[in-house]
C-alpha cells in the first residue's frame, strides 16, 4: 500500500507516489470490518421492530393498546436522544486517536447493550423497573451508535479508490439490510414456532442473546485492521493529534463548517425518515392501525423481508451507477419518488391484500434504495479529513435524533390525534422536499478525491494514469 500526505502538488501536478493505492484485499477487509457494525446495530432494530407487539405485552402489561404502542415506540426512539452525545464524544475522538480504535469500542458497546436486554425481567416480575432497565440498555445502544455510523462511513470512504467509492460505500448499507433482514427473520421464526406463553416468558430473549457473538466477531475484524491511509497521512503531518482537541474541534465544526453541516443534516433527514418509516414504523402500521391489512401477521412480515432481500440484490448496482452518473442524480431521483409516490404507496398498503401490500412496500423500498446506496459515499465528501469523523458523527446523529429515530413515534402520534391513516405518506413527502433542497446545495463528489486527501486509486497502473493526466 502506497501512501502520500494530504498536501497538494504544485500547480495541481502529481506523481504516482503522491497517489494513495490500497490493495484490493485490504479494501475488502475494511468493508467487512465496517459493515459488521451495521449488522450488529440493525440486527437489533429488526428484532425490536418485529417483536414490538411481544415487547408491549412483556414491558407494558395492563396498559391500553395506544399507550402500550406509543410506550414501545418511545423505548425505540429514546435511544436516539443520546446519539448526538455519542457523536460528540466518539467523533472527535476518532479524529484524534484514529478510526479503528474508536470503531472497535463502539461495536462492542452496541453488542453489550443489545445482549443485556435478553436478561431484563418482565413487568409482571419487577413492575415499572422493567421498562426502566430496558430504557438504560437502549440509552447505551444509542450512545455507542452515535460514534458508529459516521466513523464507518469515513472508514470506508478513506479506504476506497475515488472511482469506486459509491460501489464500495454501498456495501456499508448492504450490512444494514443484512442485519435487519437476519433480525426480522429470526423474530418472525420465533413468533411463528414458539407458543405465545413461551414466547412471552423466554422466547423473545433469544434474538438479543445472538447479538453477543456478532459483536465479538465485529471487534475481532476491526482490531485486525490498520488505520485508513488518509488518517495515517494526516497523523504523520500533524504532531500532537492525541492532545486534548475535542472541544476545539466541536467549536470549529459549528463555526467554520456550518454550511456543510446543514447540507449533511438535510441529506441525513431524507435518508433516515425513509429508512425508519419502512423498517421501524411500517411493521407496526400494518398490524395496528391497519389491523393486519387483510393478510396474516406472518405473511406481512415475510413480504417486508422479501423487499429487504430485493434491496440487498440491487443496492451495490445502484452504488456503482452513482460512480458513473454521479451521486446527485440518484439522490434527486429518490426525492422525486418520495414526493410523487409516498401517498400512493401508503394507499396500496391500506387497500390490503397480498399484492397491494407488497407493491406499497416495494415502492417505499425503491425510494430508500436511492439513498442508502449513495449516502455512505456522499456524506464523507462534505468534510475534510481532519474533522471528517467528528463532523459526520455530530451532524448525522443530530438529524437522526430529531427526525429519523422519532419517525415511528411521531407518525403514530399524528395518526392517533387526527385519525388520518395517510400520515406516513405526508411525512415522507415533507422529507423528500427537504432532501431535494439539500441535494441542490451538495457538490458532486463522484470520481473525485475526498477533501483534504490525495487522489486514491485501486492499482498502481491507475495511479500512474491519474498522475499522467495531471501533468498534461
Amino acid at each position: 500500500m502506497a501512501e502520500s500526505g494530504a498536501h497538494e502538488a504544485v500547480g495541481g501536478k502529481l506523481t504516482a507516489d503522491q497517489i494513495t493505492v490500497t490493495e484490493p484485499g485490504i479494501i475488502r477487509r475494511a468493508i467487512g470490518a465496517a459493515a459488521i457494525g451495521n449488522v450488529t446495530e440493525w440486527f437489533d432494530f429488526g428484532v425490536f421492530a418485529y417483536l414490538q407487539t411481544t415487547i408491549q405485552k412483556v414491558f407494558f402489561t395492563g396498559a391500553s393498546q395506544t399507550v402500550a404502542t406509543i410506550g414501545t415506540l418511545g423505548l425505540f426512539a429514546v435511544a436516539f436522544l443520546v446519539r448526538p452525545f455519542g457523536g460528540m464524544f466518539f467523533g472527535p475522538l476518532g479524529d484524534r486517536i484514529g478510526r479503528t480504535k474508536v470503531l472497535s469500542l463502539t461495536v462492542i458497546l452496541m453488542a453489550i447493550g443489545t445482549f443485556a436486554i435478553a436478561f431484563i425481567p418482565s413487568y409482571a416480575a419487577i413492575g415499572a423497573a422493567a421498562p426502566m432497565l430496558m430504557l438504560l440498555a437502549r440509552l447505551l445502544q444509542g450512545f455507542s451508535t452515535g460514534g458508529e455510523y459516521g466513523g464507518a462511513m469515513a472508514f470506508i470512504a478513506e479506504y476506497a479508490p475515488d472511482k469506486r467509492r459509491g460501489f464500495l460505500g454501498s456495501w456499508l448499507e448492504f450490512g444494514t439490510l443484512t442485519g435487519y433482514a437476519i433480525g426480522a427473520t429470526c423474530a418472525t421464526l420465533i413468533t411463528s414456532l414458539i407458543p405465545e406463553d413461551d414466547l412471552l416468558s423466554w422466547g423473545w430473549r433469544i434474538p438479543f442473546l445472538i447479538s453477543g457473538p456478532i459483536g465479538l466477531i465485529g471487534l475481532y475484524l476491526r482490531l485486525k485492521l490498520e488505520e485508513t491511509p488518509a488518517f495515517k497521512a494526516l497523523a504523520a503531518e500533524s504532531e500532537g493529534r492525541e492532545g486534548n482537541q475535542t472541544l476545539r474541534e466541536i467549536k470549529d465544526i459549528f463555526s467554520k463548517y456550518w454550511r456543510p453541516m446543514l447540507v449533511c443534516g438535510g441529506l441525513v433527514l431524507v435518508f433516515n425518515v425513509t429508512n425508519y418509516m419502512l423498517t421501524s414504523y411500517v411493521p407496526t402500521y400494518l398490524e395496528e392501525p391497519l389491523k393486519g391489512a387483510g393478510i396474516s401477521s406472518t405473511t406481512s412480515q415475510v413480504l417486508q423481508i422479501v423487499v429487504l432481500l430485493l434491496m440487498m440484490v440491487f443496492i451495490t448496482f445502484v452504488g456503482k451507477l452513482s460512480d458513473k452518473i454521479g451521486r446527485r442524480p440518484v439522490i434527486y431521483a429518490g426525492c422525486v419518488l418520495m414526493i410523487v409516490l409516498a401517498v400512493p404507496s401508503v394507499l396500496l398498503m391500506r387497500a390490503g391484500g397480498f399484492w397491494p401490500v407488497f407493491s406499497g412496500l416495494a415502492l417505499m423500498g425503491l425510494m430508500l434504495l436511492c439513498f442508502n446506496s449513495t449516502m455512505p459515499s456522499t456524506l464523507p465528501a462534505l468534510f475534510p479529513t481532519e474533522i471528517r469523523y467528528g463532523a459526520l458523527a455530530i451532524s448525522f446523529n443530530l438529524a437522526v435524533s430529531l427526525f429519523g429515530g422519532t419517525t415511528a413515534v411521531v407518525t403514530a402520534g399524528l395518526i392517533a390525534a387526527t385519525g388520518d391513516l395517510n400520515w406516513p405518506g405526508y411525512y415522507l413527502i415533507a422529507a423528500g422536499i427537504i432532501g431535494a433542497i439539500a441535494c441542490y446545495f451538495t457538490k458532486e463528489s463522484a470520481r473525485k478525491p475526498l477533501p483534504g486527501s490525495p487522489p486514491a486509486a485501486a492499482t498502481r497502473e491507475e495511479a500512474e494514469e491519474i498522475a499522467a493526466a495531471s501533468q498534461r
